[in-house]
């Protein structure tokens, strides 16, 4: 049974999200504040953390930070701030996702259950039942040159003219799968289905992973360098001409 820890100063919307994930099998733990959250991290491991940003102690994004200074757990940041600019600074600072408030049980559950499938060895709650089918596992990415840019998917590293890039999972997942099919226009549906794995989530979402990406390539999308956009297509990743 996978376990969740839920950062959340209002006692009620705190209550509802433990129901709604107790019910979908995870077992929940709950902090009301940063610092608590901080204790619980140190204290007993969890296997993915949903972080409230509005919290009375510490923001959230500072929270994310610390949490980031001492464990790997996923975590899913749980936010009214819906700004691109706010977005793209959250996942800088190491979150996994994010869900804009307000959001229904049913999303927070599939997204938890998306990050639990992408970023370690647990199976989400309800997964592996006895007798269901197993889906087989994907080809390993082969570590791939493109211009000045080398990543390695096996080492999760990547280099940029010889100097190394700090990127979030998710920036990292999505760097490596269009170095993998490099010179190839790939949809936004694709990325959300085979990076994401959540094909009903908007475009937004891969928009703002990109944007960051462009910039901590030295890029923007009025003058792209190895992101190319193709209107109405997609993204395909190249060599600068």
């Amino acid at each position: 049974m996978p376990s969740v820890l839920v950062v959340e100063d209002d006692p009620s919307i705190r209550q509802s999200l433990i129901e709604v994930l107790t019910e979908h099998g995870y077992a929940v733990r709950s902090a009301a504040d940063g610092f608590g959250a901080l204790r619980e991290v140190t204290q007993t491991p969890v296997d993915a953390v949903v972080l409230d940003l509005g919290l009375p102690d510490l923001d959230g994004g500072d929270a994310l930070r610390m949490i980031r200074g001492i464990s790997s757990v996923p975590v899913l940041v749980a936010t009214a701030r819906d700004d691109e600019s706010e977005i793209i600074k959250i996942l800088n600072a190491g979150a996994d996702d994010y869900l804009v408030k307000p959001f229904s049980g049913g999303q927070l559950v599939a997204r938890l259950s998306a990050v639990l499938r992408r970023t370690s060895h647990v199976p989400p709650a309800g997964a592996g039942a006895a007798g269901a089918p197993v889906a087989a596992a994907a080809e390993p990415l082969r570590a791939t040159v493109v211009g000045e840019l080398a990543v390695d998917p096996g080492a999760r590293t990547a280099y940029l003219a010889g100097r190394e890039l700090r990127l979030t999972r998710r920036e990292f997942d999505l760097l490596a799968f269009l170095a993998h099919h490099s010179g190839q226009v790939v949809s936004k549906r694709r990325l959300l289905t085979e990076v994401w794995r959540e094909p009903y989530v908007d475009d937004q979402t891969v928009d703002v992973h990109l944007s960051s990406l462009r910039r901590k390539l030295g890029e923007r999308a009025a003058a792209p360098r190895y992101l190319l956009t193709v209107r109405g297509v997609g993204i395909k990743l190249v060599a600068p001409r």
